[in-house]
């Protein structure tokens, strides 16, 4: 391969598969650090061109190599990685999947970013017109998560979950459905708004009143579900901080449950 000092590949493109090695969905050597840059290589060079380079030929580029370095210590600063296979070998080059990883790489669909642009980019990619004060609670809540403030990013997120279902409730009540959700618009509480809202929008399903998709009704209640269930955690029933703790682990997931409820969130917007 020609060590050109022009990039081939995208840092997502390393980054990603570097992501589906370590978590054993495509094959590879994760021992040590030029064996995963050697696999992220070879994984590449194969989809890309075709073949995968000499055992004696590096399958990238010098500029290639420099971003896979950074994706290397970015994974390391994010607790995906941690450094030292085993109380023999306890040193870089030597690495292996946190604890913490292993508990969130085993879900195929989770969503992987390594900053608040990042986190930003998934989000727009998945909800191109998000409501800017909503994305601004979100950024909140990623500079929370990456500075270790992991009950400050879980307020924020519940924020910018509660900002984006009032925002939906409100685009209803302006429209011809009021009538069928006016249970949820007069309650104080917002998880009692929520759970009227959801046997409003059942009772409006049932009597085929509106006519949801299949993308709009696949999963539709666990992504709507699981993110109340996040705020429920932090909320008790008076609508008061309950002063649970979160993990990081737990914290990394809910950030991920946003986007598939924010998401449908907005598919529901375009029906009513």
């Amino acid at each position: 391969m020609d060590r050109s000092e022009n990039p081939i590949y995208s840092y997502e493109e390393i980054r990603n598969t570097a992501i589906d090695i370590l978590s054993g969905r495509v094959p590879g050597d994760i021992r040590q650090y030029e064996g995963l840059e050697r696999s992220v290589g070879n994984f590449l060079s194969k989809k890309k061109f075709g073949f995968i380079p000499d055992v004696y030929d590096k399958p990238m580029s010098s500029a290639d190599c420099d971003i896979f370095l950074e994706v290397f210590w970015d994974l390391f600063r994010q607790g995906i990685i941690t450094l030292g296979k085993n109380d023999m070998n306890p040193n870089f080059p030597n690495f292996r999947v946190s604890a913490h990883a292993e508990r969130i790489l085993e879900n195929p669909t989770v969503y992987f970013y390594h900053d608040v642009s990042s986190y930003e980019a998934v989000i727009k990619q998945q909800v191109p017109n998000i409501d800017i004060v909503t994305l601004d609670y979100l950024t909140e809540a990623m500079q929370s998560f990456y500075s270790g403030c992991y009950l400050s990013s879980a307020v924020m997120l519940g924020v910018a979950s509660e900002h984006t279902f009032l925002n939906l409730l409100d685009k209803i009540e302006r429209g011809n459905y009021s009538a069928d959700f006016k249970n949820a618009f007069q309650q104080r509480n917002i998880l009692r708004k929520f759970t009227e809202f959801k046997k409003s929008l059942d009772r409006v399903i049932s009597q085929n009143k509106t006519i949801l998709t299949p993308q709009i009704k696949e999963n539709l209640d666990s992504n709507l579900d699981g993110i109340m269930n996040t705020i429920r955690y932090f909320r008790n029933d008076s609508g008061h901080p309950s002063g649970n703790k979160i993990s990081r682990e737990q914290c990394y997931v809910n950030l991920n449950l946003f986007i598939p409820y924010c998401k449908k969130v907005y598919q529901l917007m375009d029906i009513f």
